[in-house]
C-alpha cells in the first residue's frame, strides 16, 4: 500500500490523542452513549477501524470485569498504537470524568447541598435518557440484524429485569447459544456487520502483519508483571501507613475491579451496602447523590466509586487535612478501579486479535452483543424510573422481581425535560452537548426561578 494510503488510513499519534481527548470530554450516557459516541467517530467519522473489527473489540471487553466503554477505548487505541496507545486511550477516556467528579465530589463534601448545582443536575439527568434511549437504538439497529438475535435480547432483558439473574450467566448463556449456532452453520451469527460493512483501511493495514497483534507470551508476561506492580504497590503503601480509611480503600476497590461484571449498575447494590453498612464512609442517601454526580458527568458510570473514595478519605484522613485525605482517597479509589482494566487489555488483547478468524467463536461473541442489548435496555428502564418516579415500590411475584412506581410521585417536569431532550435528539438532530446544557440551563431555571 503507498505510504500516502497508510498515512490516511492510520493516524498519527498526536491525532489520535485529540480525538480521544475529544471522546473523553464527550463521553456522557453511561456505556451505551459512551460506545455509541465511540462508533461515531472512529467507525463513522474517522473510519479508522471497521464495524467488525469495532464489534470483535467490543464482545472481548463486554466478557471482561470493570468498565467495558473504557477497555474498548484502551483496545482500539492499543490497536493503533500499540501499547503507548492503548494507555493513552484509556487514561483519556477516564481524565475529564475524574476531573470533573473530583470538584463535585469537593463540592460536596465541603458544602453538601448547592441549589445551582442541583438545579443543573435536575434537568441533566432526564436529558441523559434521551441519550441512552439513542445509543440504544444505534447499537440495537447493528447488533440485531435477525430473528434469533432480537430474542435473545428480549431474554436476557427479561432476565435480568424481572428475573434479577446475575450479568455473567446471562452472558454465558447467550455465548454457548451463539457458539453452537455458529458451528451448526447459521448465518445469522456471523458477526454483525461482518457481511455487509467492509474493513476500514487501518483494518488492512492491522492484517497485513502489525506485530503488536501476535500473541507473544514474554511480552504478555512482562506486560502482566508491570501492571501488577503498578496495580498493587499503592494498596500495600497505604495499608503499611495504616493511618484513615486508605487502606481499606484499596484493598475494597481492588476487590471489586475483579468481580464488576456488568457495570456499575450490577455492582452498585454490594458497594452501596459495604461501604455504608461495613464501612461507614457515607450514608444510603448519598451513595445515590453520587451516582446521580456519576450519571451526569463525562465518563464512566464506575466513577460513581470515585465519590465513595472521596468521603471516605475526607472524613477518615489519618491524621492528613480532610480536604488531602479526600484528594488521596479519590485517586487510589481510581486507580486500582482502571489499573486491573489495562491489564486485561494490553495482556490478552493479541490472543483475542487471533480468535477473529474462528467462526464459532465470532458466532458466541455477535449473540454476546445481542444480549447486551437486552442488557444495556435493562438500564436505561432502571434509569428512566429512577429519574421519573419519586417512589418506586419493588415486589416479588413468585420468582419475578417487578418495579411498581407510584404514579403520584412522576415528576411532570423531568418527564417533560426527557421528552424534549427526545425529540431534539432523535427528531431534530440536535446534538447531545447542546442537548445537555439546554437541560441543565433548565433545571436551573426550574429550581431557582420557578420553584425556589
Amino acid at each position: 500500500m503507498p505510504s500516502s494510503q497508510v498515512d490516511a488510513a492510520h493516524p498519527r499519534f498526536g491525532e489520535a490523542l485529540r480525538v480521544w481527548l475529544r471522546i473523553g470530554l464527550l463521553s456522557f450516557g453511561g456505556p451505551a452513549g459512551q460506545i455509541a459516541t465511540m462508533h461515531r467517530i472512529l467507525v463513522e467519522e474517522k473510519k479508522w477501524v471497521g464495524e467488525a473489527r469495532f464489534l470483535h473489540a467490543l464482545n472481548f471487553c463486554m466478557l471482561l470485569p470493570g468498565p467495558e466503554a473504557q477497555q474498548l477505548a484502551t483496545y482500539i487505541g492499543w490497536l493503533l498504537h500499540r501499547t503507548w496507545g492503548g494507555v493513552v486511550a484509556g487514561t483519556l477516556f477516564v481524565l475529564p470524568g475524574f476531573l470533573v467528579m473530583m470538584g463535585l465530589a469537593a463540592l460536596y463534601a465541603g458544602f453538601h447541598q448547592v441549589p445551582l448545582v442541583e438545579g443543573l443536575f435536575y434537568g441533566i439527568k432526564p436529558a441523559v435518557l434521551a441519550v441512552v434511549i439513542e445509543a440504544v437504538l444505534r447499537i440495537g439497529r447493528r447488533a440485531l440484524r435477525s430473528a434469533e438475535k432480537v430474542a435473545i435480547a428480549v431474554v436476557a432483558f427479561a432476565g435480568i429485569f424481572f428475573g434479577d439473574l446475575p450479568f455473567p450467566l446471562i452472558v454465558l448463556a447467550a455465548g454457548l447459544w451463539g457458539f453452537m449456532a455458529a458451528r451448526a452453520g447459521r448465518e445469522s451469527f456471523l458477526p454483525a456487520g461482518a457481511a455487509a460493512t467492509p474493513a476500514g483501511a487501518a483494518d488492512r493495514i492491522l492484517d497485513q502483519g502489525a506485530l503488536h497483534t501476535r500473541p507473544d507470551r514474554r511480552r504478555a508476561i512482562l506486560t502482566a508483571a508491570i501492571c501488577l506492580v503498578l496495580w498493587l504497590a499503592p494498596v500495600g503503601a497505604a495499608m503499611a501507613w495504616g493511618g484513615g480509611a486508605f487502606g481499606a480503600i484499596g484493598l475494597f476497590f481492588s476487590k471489586m475491579a475483579v468481580v464488576t461484571f456488568g457495570g456499575a449498575y450490577a455492582v452498585l447494590a454490594y458497594v452501596a451496602q459495604q461501604a455504608v453498612e461495613v464501612h461507614g464512609w457515607l450514608a444510603a442517601p448519598e451513595m445515590l447523590d453520587g451516582l446521580g454526580l456519576a450519571e451526569t458527568t463525562p465518563g464512566p458510570l464506575i466513577l460513581v466509586n470515585q465519590f465513595v473514595g472521596f468521603l471516605a478519605g475526607f472524613r477518615n484522613p489519618g491524621g492528613l487535612d480532610p480536604w488531602l485525605g479526600g484528594v488521596l482517597g479519590a485517586t487510589l479509589t481510581v486507580w486500582v478501579t482502571f489499573m486491573p482494566c489495562f491489564l486485561w487489555i494490553l495482556g490478552g488483547a493479541p490472543y483475542v486479535e487471533v480468535l477473529r478468524g474462528y467462526r464459532a467463536l465470532s458466532g458466541a461473541l455477535a449473540a454476546i452483543t445481542a444480549a447486551v442489548v437486552g442488557v444495556i435496555f435493562n438500564l436505561g428502564l432502571w434509569f428512566a424510573l429512577h429519574v421519573l418516579f419519586a417512589t418506586i415500590e419493588e415486589k416479588r411475584v413468585g420468582p419475578l422481581r417487578v418495579f411498581a412506581p407510584d404514579p403520584n410521585s412522576l415528576d411532570p417536569a423531568a418527564l417533560g425535560l426527557a421528552l424534549a431532550a427526545a425529540i431534539a435528539m432523535l427528531r431534530l438532530g440536535i446534538g447531545m452537548i447542546p442537548t445537555l446544557l439546554a437541560a441543565g440551563l433548565s433545571g436551573i431555571a426550574w429550581k431557582l426561578l420557578l420553584f425556589p
